[in-house]
């Protein structure tokens, strides 16, 4: 009877696949090789394209603060 190739084999070949919900999100990120999971970006992505993103991403703080980094980012883009 033949043993089982290692998971990282199977992985390479497609068999299997790295889960994303349901298993500890540190240990998902140090094995996908991501600093943000791929759904959250995706997700991210598709509110930036399709959505209105004015509120969605607050800053909170000292509100000169955060006028001087509404005037550095208008500014970069």
């Amino acid at each position: 009877m033949k043993s089982r190739p290692p998971p990282q084999k199977l992985r390479q070949r497609g068999i299997l696949r790295e889960r994303v919900f349901g298993c500890d999100l540190g240990e998902h990120l140090h094995n996908s090789g991501h600093e943000v999971p791929q759904v959250v970006k995706c997700c991210a992505e598709f509110i930036e394209k399709h959505g209105v993103v004015d509120g969605i991403y607050r800053l909170s703080g000292i509100s000169s603060n955060i006028q001087k980094l509404r005037l550095w980012s208008s500014i970069k883009l």
